[in-house]
């Protein structure tokens, strides 16, 4: 797609790119490039977040678009647990650099269908007053939902990616309900900012690999991300 752009808008591109990590430009589709330009001009113009859900095929695709915050993670997932909804793929690709925008595509449906637009539109609304602060994602999973009981099984591993060198976080568990939200709720309570994020699931089982920055943007000493993957692994079994 990059080649069939008018130069002025391949300029922009490009210093777009620049304040993703390094691999965006190289490793992130064209047409995803693109389209994250396209949110962020609408985010732009809109001053507020940009949630969308549109059907594709049977499933039904979630983008998203504002600036990044520890909680947003939590906040959607949440939702997106509340309703029901069944995750297939996750991409997010945040900056590095201000204004610090996250740029989210999420495939689901719900019981093999892509979701009604009634469906659609209350769940788009629930994102936007959950950011705005109207009502606890939290207070109103814990109506439906009983996450006394931690997981079973998890496994954490953090590094420094060889590649990228940007601070990495591999959670492995068994697919149960509510782990994507488990986990990112985990995430937020170590003050952790999520800039990449993809969810590879098998048999049942589900690897989620994220890069990430530590409190207030901040990089992540390889002694202090061994601590932060133990904490992680230790809230998903619910011991602390």
């Amino acid at each position: 797609m990059a080649a069939t752009l008018k130069s002025s808008n391949l300029d922009l591109l490009k210093r777009f790119n620049r304040s993703f990590p390094e691999f965006y430009e190289q490793f992130v589709s064209s047409e995803a490039q693109f389209q994250n330009l396209q949110l962020a001009y609408q985010l732009y113009r809109a001053k507020k977040p940009i949630v969308e859900i549109n059907p594709e095929g049977n499933r039904s695709i979630f983008q998203f678009a504002y600036r990044n915050q520890s909680f947003l993670l939590s906040d959607i997932f949440g939702i997106l647990l509340a309703y029901g909804l069944k995750i297939h793929s996750l991409s997010l690709y945040g900056q590095i650099q201000a204004p610090m925008l996250v740029f989210i595509k999420i495939s689901l449906d719900r019981n093999n269908q892509p979701l009604a637009p009634n469906t659609a539109g209350n769940v788009c609304r629930a994102v936007r007053e959950a950011l705005a602060g109207r009502f606890e994602v939290e207070e109103m999973l814990a109506v439906e939902f009983d996450f006394a009981e931690g997981l079973a099984e998890v496994h954490t591993e953090f590094y420094i990616d060889p590649v990228f060198h940007l601070p990495t976080l591999i959670i492995e568990a068994k697919g149960q309900e509510g782990l994507l939200y488990r986990a990112m709720y985990a995430i937020w309570q170590e003050d952790l900012l999520v800039i990449n994020a993809n969810l590879v699931s098998w048999r049942g089982n589900a690897r989620l690999i994220l890069y990430l920055f530590g409190p207030n943007e901040s990089a992540i000493p390889e002694y202090l991300g061994q601590r932060i993957a133990s904490n992680v692994r230790d809230r998903l079994l619910h011991l602390s």
